[in-house]
């Protein structure tokens, strides 16, 4: 299936597609309010996607919750540590809205929150070692996204996408055995609002509960204090204890859950944020 693309409405950026079934407004501007929504409905309806979810500065919120939006998460000072986001979800299908797994997502919360007040470690054992990538890893990289998720929301099983964002606003992380690449993830930088997004952790099977995720965020976390990041942020599958606890025991907050956001391995699945102060 193809992956969703990257579009604009006006100078505001988006992503949407069938894949999951979707707009999800990633970066608003101010030169699209008022009539952003109007435009964003307009859309929606025409490609009959059931969700939108919209991320949305403290300013503009009153504007999407007059146009039938509900806040699912936020983070306070998520600009500059001045301004709030507001993670704002509308539905256009009733299926959309439904959580056949509340209990379960509650009950992963509770496991991790409980997490954020043990030790916080971060400690890598013997064999294995850290490094950020750069683009003689590309392939490596895909190879190894390719390996750990049947579907993702965007395409990391491509070099070719991987090349792109590192000549953006992307930094790869890995941790490597004998020069093999066997843990990535990687950090979306947003300069202007010194706001990061820790995202795209996967561990090959073979080398899962080494601790590698955590000891990964944790050099994650000191790079973007280096590049004077105030925010850092996750947007994690709301049903796995593993990625919940590390963020939790690392120091973060809960901010909320996107109901059946994104499509992994063929099902909408519920997404938590959750955001620490750097």
């Amino acid at each position: 299936m193809m992956n969703d693309t990257i579009t604009n409405i006006g100078s505001s950026i988006l992503q949407q597609g069938k894949h999951n079934d979707r707009i999800y407004l990633m970066k608003l501007s101010n030169d699209d309010l008022p009539v952003i929504t109007d435009r964003l409905d307009r859309l929606a309806l025409a490609e009959k996607y059931s969700k939108i979810i919209a991320k949305v500065p403290g300013f503009a919120k009153d504007k999407f919750t007059e146009n039938g939006y509900i806040v699912e998460a936020s983070i306070p000072g998520f600009y500059n540590c001045s301004e709030d986001v507001y993670f704002m979800g509308k539905y256009f299908t009733e299926s959309r809205m439904c959580s056949y797994n509340y209990g379960k997502i509650k009950e992963i919360l509770k496991t991790a929150v409980l997490k954020s007040s043990e030790e916080r470690t971060a400690k890598i054992v013997p064999g294995f070692h850290y490094r950020i990538c750069g683009k003689s890893d590309v392939d490596r990289i895909a190879g190894v996204y390719k390996k750990s998720f049947e579907t993702y929301p965007f395409p990391i099983k491509d070099p070719m996408y991987i090349a792109k964002t590192m000549d953006e606003n992307f930094i790869y992380f890995s941790i490597r055995r004998n020069n093999k690449i066997v843990a990535l993830s990687s950090t979306e930088i947003d300069a202007g609002f010194k706001n990061v997004e820790m995202t795209d952790f996967a561990t090959l099977p073979e080398y899962r509960g080494n601790g590698l995720a955590a000891y990964l965020l944790h050099n994650m976390e000191s790079e973007m204090r280096r590049r004077n990041m105030e925010v850092a942020y996750t947007i994690a599958r709301a049903v796995s204890h593993g990625i919940n606890n590390i963020f939790a025991k690392m120091g973060y907050i809960y901010g909320g859950t996107l109901l059946n956001n994104t499509n992994i391995a063929g099902s909408f699945e519920s997404m938590n944020v959750w955001y620490k102060y750097l």
